[in-house]
């Protein structure tokens, strides 16, 4: 693991690290993420989303990944739906999040999000009857997704996020989550970005988390090989133009923020 100049012993007391010294550091840790993003590239898909083979309502279901994960699937784009449909077999089929709210009479995602996106499903996003919908919920499969009453039982697909409540620094925590999980999650919409938001809400855990962002070649990528689609920079911040500061972390307000990669938090696997 690559160390910072700061932190070496050099045997005189107050010595400044000089340029040449933070830029080897630098270029070791960039080496590190290179290895990791053509790994994750080769071999891995995101574990994001869970296929749980079990039978069960609607209701059920988002009772079930509440409990265990973090809430039911949402699919907010088709991009997002391309990745999620190269992680998981094409055979399977079951719920996602997506529910027909009678009291806003529109169709929201399971988080309380409005779904402005349907596969060509022909949901109605405005209000109203007008395409009517046929059912109250809706069951995904690889070639579309379909109607179905919520009452029936289905298996079906949760969003899965880990916190990891140890202190560590961006790239120890990078090594622990291609070590011990999938990966370091990604977020890919403000969807994914609210759960992963309310999962670090607890105040045992650092008020800001890593994530799987990181700033090589002069833009930020994630570090698993998804595209970067969303983004939920606070103002003001530096992540233009980034000089120490070329790790990401969420913060407990949603907002992503550029954070010297040296510092220590608690952060999210997927």
């Amino acid at each position: 693991m690559a160390v910072s100049a700061a932190h070496r012993s050099t045997g005189e007391e107050n010595k400044a690290p000089d340029l040449e010294e933070l830029n080897t550091d630098g270029s070791r840790m960039e080496k590190i993420v290179f290895r990791v993003i053509i790994v994750a590239g080769a071999c891995c898909l995101s574990a994001k989303h869970v296929f749980i083979q079990n039978d069960l309502s609607w209701a059920e279901a988002r009772a079930y990944c509440q409990n265990f994960h973090v809430d039911l699937s949402c699919l907010t784009s088709e991009s997002e739906e391309k990745l999620f449909r190269l992680s998981v077999d094409e055979s399977k089929r079951g719920w996602i999040g997506a529910y027909w709210d009678a009291n806003f009479q529109m169709w929201k995602w399971s988080d309380g999000e409005n779904v402005t996106y349907d596969n060509n499903l022909d949901l109605s996003y405005s209000g109203g009857t007008s395409p009517p919908h046929l059912k109250d919920n809706v069951r995904w499969k690889n070639d579309g997704w379909e109607w179905d009453d919520g009452g029936h039982k289905n298996d079906f697909f949760c969003f899965n996020l880990t916190l990891v409540q140890e202190e560590k620094t961006w790239e120890e925590a990078l090594e622990h989550c291609s070590e011990k999980h999938s990966n370091f999650t990604s977020l890919l919409s403000e969807t994914e970005n609210i759960l992963a938001t309310k999962e670090i809400s607890q105040t045992s855990v650092t008020e800001r988390v890593w994530i799987g962002l990181r700033y090589l070649e002069d833009s930020w990528l994630w570090v698993n090989g998804d595209p970067l689609m969303y983004q939920a920079w606070s103002q003001g911040g530096d992540q233009l133009c980034p000089m120490m500061r070329r790790c990401g972390a969420l913060t407990k307000d949603g907002a992503w923020e550029s954070r010297d990669c040296l510092e220590k938090l608690h952060f999210i696997c997927a």
